[in-house]
């Protein structure tokens, strides 16, 4: 989630030559599997939490009403997404495979 942008300034933007840029790639370099990987487990854990919390709340215990929908809403909307992205990516690997070469 974004609490808050840092304003931009042009002295902060500096080209990188070609042999530079190449090097900061390869030093930021995450393959995408451990980024999908990473993503599931966070759609996972909010799924956990609502879970853990809607329990928390049918047995009875001290949790707040509000807070329960908020965790339960949170996890449907990552969910949402990561159902949303992953047709997105479906959709564009069947546009590639329709493509004449």
């Amino acid at each position: 989630m974004i609490n808050r942008v840092a304003p931009l300034s042009m002295q902060t933007i500096q080209p990188l030559g070609q042999k530079e840029a190449v090097n900061e790639v390869k030093a930021n370099k995450i393959s995408f599997g451990e980024i999908l990987k990473q993503s599931i487990n966070e759609v996972n854990a909010s799924q956990a939490m609502s879970d853990k919390m809607t329990e928390a709340l049918a047995a009875g215990k001290n949790v707040e009403l509000h807070n329960v929908m908020i965790t339960a809403e949170k996890a449907s909307v990552t969910l949402t997404i990561a159902t949303e992205v992953r047709n997105k990516a479906i959709e564009a690997y069947q546009e590639m495979m329709r493509m004449q070469v």
